[in-house]
């Protein structure tokens, strides 16, 4: 069996959190919550439910990702496979073995599990992250003939692919960025249909106008640049 690593970021997801831990598959060697400054009971959570627990005060989802990213370089056994997982419970974490199925049978380095609409639960995905999924994969298929149809967080890919990749981004573009590197490096990648639902609480991004407008700008912003690039 591989060994897999699941990396959540997450900032004040404590009614949640339990729910997303409980539900991982028990294959996974190790579960890896970075609390994003968060002040409510996420890390105490996370905790009691058996995940290890780190701490990032600098907000940004990319921060969380490169902190859980470091917990794992430091140790001495690597992981064959990293997964990310959001903390909200709006994926539905025990479909993680068919998000790393095509990896481990078939030997593809990145899958995204992708939100297709027939999987999701009504009103689970907001106007702008539906529209912006749209744009940024129609201008990543019109620049780079990319086939992804999502920018879904729900995401596995080989570990040494993933130091490869260099990832960079601090804050929203994080899944972007990481999709566009997957392209540029002529890396294998597949989707696989995941079911969606209405996440535990509200969006801190998405859910608020000025995330909405910042997660937009910085998706496009690494778009054109690799297009300049290309």
């Amino acid at each position: 069996m591989p060994i897999i690593k699941v990396i959540i970021p997450a900032y004040n997801e404590a009614d949640s959190i339990s729910h997303v831990i409980n539900d991982i598959p028990e294959t996974v060697d190790e579960i890896i919550v970075v609390s994003n400054n968060s002040t409510d009971a996420t890390e105490v959570n996370a905790k009691k439910s058996g995940a290890t627990v780190l701490k990032e005060e600098r907000k940004g989802y990319g921060h969380a990702c490169l902190k859980g990213m470091n917990h794992i370089a430091m140790q001495d056994v690597k992981p064959d496979i990293v997964v990310f997982l959001d903390g909200d419970y709006s994926d539905f974490p025990e479909e993680l073995t068919k998000i790393v199925y095509p990896i481990v049978n078939h030997d593809i380095d990145f899958v995204i599990g992708a939100r297709v609409k027939r999987l999701r639960e009504q009103g689970s995905m907001t106007f702008p992250q539906i529209f912006g999924n749209w744009l940024a994969t129609t201008l990543m298929a019109v620049f780079f003939r990319a086939k992804f149809t999502d920018l879904g967080p729900f995401r596995a890919i080989k570990y040494d692919k993933l130091l490869a990749l260099n990832m960079e981004d601090k804050t929203y573009g994080w899944t972007v960025e990481m999709q566009l590197k997957v392209l540029k490096q002529n890396m294998s990648y597949t989707e696989v249909p995941v079911n969606y639902r209405n996440r535990i609480g509200v969006s801190k991004v998405s859910g608020t106008l000025k995330g909405a407008i910042f997660a937009g700008v910085k998706i496009l912003g690494w778009i054109f640049k690799y297009s300049i690039k290309k």
